[in-house]
């Protein structure tokens, strides 16, 4: 037997009460003046992390003069699309968009609940699947903010709560040293990864290929631009972070922008596409480029990269294209021909002579079929160290939700 169960035993022998969290909890009712905020203590719904990884600093301020206020123990949960379980416990003052819900445990139980078991609750798959049921909205599902507050919420004495929250903390900590461990050997085996791909990439005795200048593959266009209070709603938006971070344009975007179905013609996203970003504070962010290998409706790019789309499709294949502009024979060109001021950039002229490897579309596709298999060993969740890394999640949230569940006492 656990210690959290032993505290239950003697201390709620009969079971737990449980509550409907409006009658232990409430929306935050207090205002904040948007001046008095930064990028740190402002709070969006697009910088809170999904999988409850906590938060960014804003890369945007607030557009409205006053917002929901947040406390220290208050916790903030994203209200948009609860399937990517955004959650928060707030380490200090801010304010808060209107999509991000500031809950603050009621007066009556201050000395009954405290704000890390609280975190937990809403932070727990049961919660975020609650909130899933409730929503409304097809492509930008909202929750119910009236269904939150009768969400059903088990408070157990303090006792079983600070242990449970000590438990976890724990488990946390080791898992923590752990997954450490695993990102490192994980990332020795991106450097390999990275090592033979560029071998393939080398093209020492190829037959059949030819080295052609980007401007004869593809054409280059310029992304979209908005004001900071366009963003957030709307339709899906390729971001610089997502061109940077991904060599094939991820299923699902990450940011959301109000566009027009003009703009969404202008500044499209096709199969075939290459993105490249144009301007970045260092060489690193520089030239990171992500490659479409389908359609993507009504979405467009960012204004900080050159979309590269093909002249003549069929080409050069777009699985191909996404390894080869990630990998050194592109990115050494883009080093050496980047414009250098106060930030580094690339403009048309530069990208459209960066030379490119064509080889036959046989050998692209062979290339491609090595790669896959390399790359889905270093990142496929459901293969290699990457599934080692979601096993150990996966337990602690087993863990998690075991702690979390009480016998209800009979009323």
């Amino acid at each position: 037997m656990s210690r959290v169960d032993e505290l239950v035993v003697e201390l709620a022998p009969t079971g737990v009460r449980f509550y409907a969290l409006g009658d232990v909890a409430a929306y935050s009712s207090t205002r904040v003046d948007a001046s008095e905020l930064d990028e740190r203590t402002f709070v969006g719904v697009d910088n809170l992390l999904p999988n409850k990884a906590g938060k960014t600093n804003a890369s945007h301020l607030p557009n409205t003069a006053r917002l929901t206020a947040y406390e220290q123990g208050d916790v903030l949960v994203g209200n948009i699309r609860p399937y990517l379980r955004k959650a928060w416990l707030a380490d200090g003052r801010g304010g808060c968009s209107g999509d991000v819900l500031a809950i603050r445990i009621a007066d009556g139980f201050v000395d009954r609940l405290t704000p890390e078991f609280l975190y937990l609750l809403l932070s727990s798959d049961d919660f975020f699947a609650y909130s899933g049921r409730h929503a409304k909205g097809g492509k930008m599902p909202r929750g119910s903010k009236s269904a939150i507050l009768r969400y059903r919420v088990p408070v157990p004495p303090l006792a079983v709560q600070r242990e449970v929250v000590r438990v976890l903390n724990t488990f946390t900590a080791l898992e923590a040293e752990l997954e450490a461990e695993l990102e490192a050997e994980l990332e020795a085996r991106r450097r390999q990864y990275a090592y033979y791909r560029d071998e393939l990439m080398s093209f020492r005795e190829a037959r059949g290929l030819r080295w052609m200048i980007l401007s004869e593959l593809y054409e280059s266009s310029s992304g979209l631009s908005k004001s900071a209070d366009q963003f957030g709603f709307g339709h899906p938006f390729l971001s610089f972070k997502d061109v940077f971070n991904n060599p094939v344009v991820p299923s699902e975007l990450s940011a959301l922008v109000n566009t027009t179905e003009s703009e969404q013609v202008r500044f499209s996203i096709k199969a075939g596409d290459v993105f490249v970003t144009r301007t970045s504070e260092d060489l690193e962010g520089l030239g990171m480029s992500c490659a479409a290998l389908e359609d993507y409706p009504k979405a467009t790019f960012n204004g900080f990269t050159k979309r590269l789309r093909p002249r003549r499709p069929g080409e050069i294949e777009p699985s191909y294209a996404a390894y080869f502009f990630r990998s050194s024979p592109f990115r050494v060109q883009v080093a050496s021909m980047a414009v250098r001021s106060t930030r580094v950039s690339l403009n048309d002229d530069i990208l459209g002579r960066i030379r490119i490897a064509v080889p036959s579309l046989v050998e692209q596709r062979r290339i491609v079929s090595i790669l896959d298999k390399f790359y889905a060993l270093v990142n496929d969740l459901s293969v290699g160290l990457p599934a080692e890394l979601k096993a150990r999640r996966q337990q602690y949230e087993y863990y998690r939700d075991k702690l979390l569940t009480f016998k209800e006492a009979v009323a």
